[in-house]
């Protein structure tokens, strides 16, 4: 899905650059250039664009996301300006849709950069009828860490201060700790960090699609990430269920994309009912058969909360995912979808919000 969707957006970059280039060219000071220095405005006209493509020095895909939101807001704005002169009869030399366009998308993007770049919490609260041997268990959830693209080494250890100092009993990683862009040295100072948390009942991993690398450039295996968790004390679950002193279940789900995972059935065949179960499964798209095992909660990541809008949309049109963000119910289970602490290769978010998650479940 992902790639279908760069793919178009590459290509409607390509169309954005030449609609663009005869925005700027409609600009008075431009045209009035332009009587004497045809082809030299088209140049001049072409420079604004061409500085877009600066976000190059971050990722292509940087300068592509920018430049689809500054065509689509221009032909917004352009279409309301026709609109209102065609409504109005009216007419001017200045072309005020220009200037608003350039400005509504500082603004839209601006917004995006923050939310991408700073780390929100989000709580959730869940009552059961089981007994969880505390009147309350908190969990603390991540996902979609991404390492590198908003957060290298240090700031992930940041972020686990701010969880530390949220006292929570057991840490949860649900998937795509790292990808193929992240580095060896930060990955080992992200496992570093969580190991120098203090948790009652420990932090425990699973992988997301992005952990494993879809090409062979990085400069660590999956092997090494995973021995890096193990020396930090951080449990790495795969297809296995544990029983957390004798209190609560995690079942930690294989990723999707690994073609031998087992079904959610035999993960939860043989578990005590009246125990409470959390499920880690880092892609949201198998609701129907988890809501069936019926364990109390499953924790996804993966969509990064719709990440630039309208993804999100187009991902639940395409079946991709069974939810963007938030919380679901289904029979006796409840799903929870997290937008993620980041995201991968686009340095925005214009759906939604970088994100830790606390969870108290109660005893009733």
């Amino acid at each position: 899905m992902w790639m279908i969707l760069f793919g178009g957006m590459f290509i409607a970059a390509l169309l954005g650059v030449f609609y663009l280039i005869t925005r700027f060219h409609r600009f008075g000071f431009m045209q009035r250039f332009s009587e004497k220095h045809r082809g030299l405005s088209w140049v001049l006209s072409a420079l604004p664009v061409g500085a877009v493509f600066l976000f190059n020095i971050i990722n292509v895909y940087a300068s592509i996301v920018v430049l689809l939101h500054l065509m689509l807001i221009w032909a917004v704005c352009d279409l309301v300006a026709f609109i209102h002169r065609k409504r109005t009869h009216s007419g001017g030399s200045r072309y005020t849709a220009g200037g608003v366009a350039l400005i509504v998308t500082a603004v839209y993007m601006g917004a995006g950069w923050f939310f991408a770049h700073h780390v929100f919490r989000t709580d959730y609260s869940f009552k059961t009828d089981k007994d969880l041997g505390t009147n309350k268990l908190r969990v603390a959830q991540f996902a979609d860490s991404h390492l590198g693209i908003t957060l290298d080494g240090e700031k992930f250890a940041e972020q686990m201060k701010r969880i530390q100092a949220e006292d929570p009993d057991v840490v949860v990683l649900v998937g795509d700790f790292v990808d193929d862009d992240s580095d060896k040295a930060d990955m080992i100072r992200a496992c570093q960090a969580m190991g120098e948390l203090d948790v009652k009942y420990g932090v425990y991993y699973v992988d997301g699609n992005h952990d494993r690398g879809y090409g062979n450039y990085r400069n660590f295996t999956i092997d090494e990430l995973y021995t890096e968790l193990e020396k930090n004390s951080v449990t790495v679950l795969k297809d296995e269920t544990v029983l957390i002193d004798n209190k609560f279940y995690l079942v930690g789900r294989n990723d999707k994309t690994d073609l031998e995972r087992k079904p959610i059935a035999d993960l939860c065949a043989d578990l005590d009912p009246t125990k409470y179960t959390i499920v880690l499964d880092h892609q949201p798209n198998d609701y129907a058969a988890e809501a069936v095992a019926s364990p109390d909660l499953v924790l996804s990541g993966h969509t990064h909360g719709g990440h630039i809008f309208p993804a999100g949309f187009l991902g639940l049109a395409m079946g991709a995912n069974d939810r963007v963000y938030g919380t679901e119910v289904r029979g006796d289970t409840t799903f929870l979808v997290t937008s993620g602490i980041s995201g991968w290769a686009i340095p925005f978010k214009t759906g939604c919000i970088s994100e830790y998650v606390i969870i108290d479940i109660y005893d009733k």
